[in-house]
């Protein structure tokens, strides 16, 4: 018999693995301009050292201080899997540890990105393994429920959902769909290519600039 506690879907197709690489070499903020900058995560912390985090997210909801179901995740995810956890930002109790960690690294997860507590940060950054969270915290999780696998969650105000693409480095997370990625990787690109003929600009050590004026002169400034 089901448990009306529980609301588990299946895993999320995880994307290309061109996809995944062109993702590795664009920055957060290039794709964040290119999200009408009204996307993303800006509240977690980074807790490794400085590994790109590129994958699929696999969604999960937990009561507060409930880690039960992320159990029931790892045994789930597949290679290229980034768990992403709503856990209503509470930060009392961690909701994953070192033990948790490594049993992820094995099943190939890609990262961590979880909206509450976590531990053993000394772990993750030893082990570099892509992990954001809310705080850390000795206190460790219950394991009662409820929860919900595979649903569209929140996280610092950004709604993710199962499949969608999640993308993190020094400045932060980004998410969008997968369908939307090819665009978006164009788009950032050429945002890239924009900024490299500004840095160029700027090394000619001129006052007047091409790229100050384009900000300026709408205004009459």
């Amino acid at each position: 018999m089901s448990n009306p506690s529980f609301l588990i879907h299946p895993a999320p197709a995880v994307a290309e693995a061109g996809v995944v690489d062109a993702l590795r070499g664009i920055v957060v903020s290039h794709l964040s301009d290119n999200l009408q900058r009204l996307s993303g995560v800006t509240g977690l912390q980074r807790i490794h050292r400085s590994t790109k985090l590129v994958g699929t997210a696999f969604t999960l909801k937990t009561r507060p201080g409930d880690n039960l179901l992320i159990y029931k995740a790892l045994t789930m995810m597949q290679p290229g899997h980034v768990l992403v956890v709503d856990g209503g930002g509470e930060a009392s109790n961690a909701l994953v540890g070192e033990l948790i960690m490594l049993y992820a690294q094995q099943r190939g997860c890609a990262g961590f990105v979880i909206d509450a507590a976590v531990r053993d940060t000394a772990a993750f950054y030893a082990a570099d393994f892509p992990c954001y969270a809310r705080a850390t915290s000795h206190r460790g999780p219950y394991k009662n429920g409820p929860g919900q696998i595979n649903v569209p969650v929140s996280i610092d105000g950004q709604v993710v959902c199962p499949g969608d693409l999640i993308v993190g480095d020094e400045d932060g997370i980004v998410s969008f769909p997968q369908a939307g990625a090819a665009g978006l990787i164009d788009a950032a690109r050429k945002t890239a290519d924009n900024e490299e003929a500004i840095k160029a600009e700027i090394a000619n050590g001129k006052v007047e600039q091409a790229w100050l004026d384009k900000v300026l002169k709408p205004f009459g400034l």
